[in-house]
């Protein structure tokens, strides 16, 4: 099998697991809808902002199923996967080191791993889609792109945070 065939392949099965998750994910999310909105509203680092965060995350995860689906757009999903899952597992890193108990809002099966088994699981599905990107990328500038967007990731969430923070220290 050619390289280019092979490379292919590779990020055919790459785009398929991605929808797999994003659609199971965003499915059980909006099927037990009043549950997801309660847990994010019970995050110490979201609940100030947990409805539009309940609507918003969803949402994206089936804007990034719809483009993993055509080849045309499958790159600008696996960046926009690798963000995403960037954000969930700085999202988990934080909740690890600084808060003493949140339930997960991940919803179905993920939701019965334990915050350091859904960050080895995001792990996962960030290096499957940076490989994914880098196999399907035809600029030398990639792995500067992820970086910045692994940067971009982890400041939207640290943003959310200090948002959700200025937004209960007015509400005191």
């Amino acid at each position: 099998m050619n390289r280019i065939l092979f490379n292919s392949n590779v990020i055919y099965i790459f785009a398929l697991l991605h929808i797999l998750l994003f659609s199971y994910a965003a499915a059980s999310k909006l099927l037990d809808f009043q549950n997801f909105q309660v847990q994010l509203g019970q995050s110490p680092l979201l609940n100030a902002v947990a409805v539009a965060v309940s609507f918003a995350v969803p949402l994206v995860e089936f804007i990034l199923v719809l483009l993993l689906l055509f080849s045309k757009f499958r790159l600008i999903g696996l960046y926009g996967s690798f963000v995403l899952i960037t954000m969930f597992s700085a999202y988990i890193i934080i909740i690890l080191n600084f808060s003493s108990f949140t339930p997960c809002s991940c919803g179905g099966i993920l939701e019965k791993m334990s915050w350091t088994e859904h960050l080895v699981f995001n792990i996962v599905f960030v290096l499957l889609s940076a490989l994914g990107v880098i196999l399907k990328s035809t600029t030398k500038y990639v792995y500067g792109f992820l970086s910045i967007l692994i940067i971009s990731g982890i400041a939207i969430i640290a943003a959310l945070f200090l948002m959700s923070e200025d937004i209960i220290q007015h509400l005191q």
